[in-house]
This record gives C-alpha cells, sequence and structure tokens, in this order.
C-alpha cells in the first residue's frame, strides 16, 4: 500500500485508472488511447515523455532513492515544455524534500505506508507552505 500527499496532508488517491509502464507505451501498443496514466522511470528524459503529452493524464516518475534527485529535474523540464496535467514523485522521498518536490512542478508526492509511519503527516505539512521563503522569487524582484 502507499500514501499520497499533497499541500493539505495526507490524502485519499482519487487516480482510479492505474499506471501504464514506460516501456509498454513507448511500443506502441497504446498509440490510440488517451488519459492514462504513466509510470516513468528516473532515467528516462522529459523530452523522449513530450510525444505523449495529448494522451496522458497523470504522470508517476519513480525515485528509487531519496539521493538521487534525478525525477526532480524531469519534473521542471517537462512543466518547461508545456505539460500541464498531473504529476507524481513515486517511491523514496523525505519530507524534507516535498518542498523542493512542489517547486519543481510535482503535484503530490506518492510514498510507502512504512515510510508515511516514520514521516508522519505533521512533518509533511511542515513543508507544505512551500510558496513561502522561496530565495529565487526575492531575488528577482531585487532585479
Amino acid at each position: 500500500m502507499s500514501q499520497l500527499i499533497t499541500d493539505t496532508g495526507f490524502v485519499a488517491d482519487d487516480w482510479t485508472n492505474g499506471f501504464r509502464d514506460w516501456e509498454g507505451v513507448t511500443s506502441s501498443a497504446f498509440a490510440s488511447d488517451a488519459g492514462y496514466g504513466l509510470d516513468v522511470p528516473n532515467t528516462v528524459g522529459a523530452e523522449q515523455i513530450k510525444p505523449y503529452f495529448n494522451q496522458v493524464a497523470i504522470i508517476r516518475i519513480d525515485f528509487p532513492s531519496s539521493a538521487d534527485g534525478r525525477g526532480f529535474t524531469i519534473a521542471r523540464h517537462l512543466r518547461l515544455l508545456g505539460f500541464g496535467g498531473r504529476l507524481r514523485a513515486h517511491g523514496h522521498l523525505l519530507a524534507d524534500q516535498y518542498t523542493m518536490a512542489r517547486r519543481c512542478g510535482f503535484d503530490e508526492v506518492e510514498i510507502s505506508d512504512d515510510l508515511a509511519a516514520r514521516q508522519p503527516q505533521e512533518q509533511w505539512l511542515f513543508r507544505a507552505d512551500w510558496q513561502s521563503h522561496d530565495y529565487q522569487a526575492r531575488l528577482r524582484q531585487r532585479g
């Protein structure tokens, strides 16, 4: 099982359509489908995902380790390329990384129940005000 986290804390997952594996989608078996969820490893570049923007409703990017930040880069690039659907970080993220996840373009974070037990909702909510204290915004205002 897993726990979904948004700016309001731990929430029920409202995505019920499941996720398709990246390798299966790129094989063109689903070329005419639309509105599906896509599981993407953190080794895939945003440019590779771009051709599927009109078909995908939600992209879930894997974080195999909390020390591996490639998923943040992918999310940021997807947003810069114009992806407007849901972006979900999935895997080994820490509450301390929630602010970065939101600033990079993720809408939500999905972690295991075991990880959620070690990092309760209060730790995630403490970082839910991710738009405040943004040093980059402060620097842009000075310019």
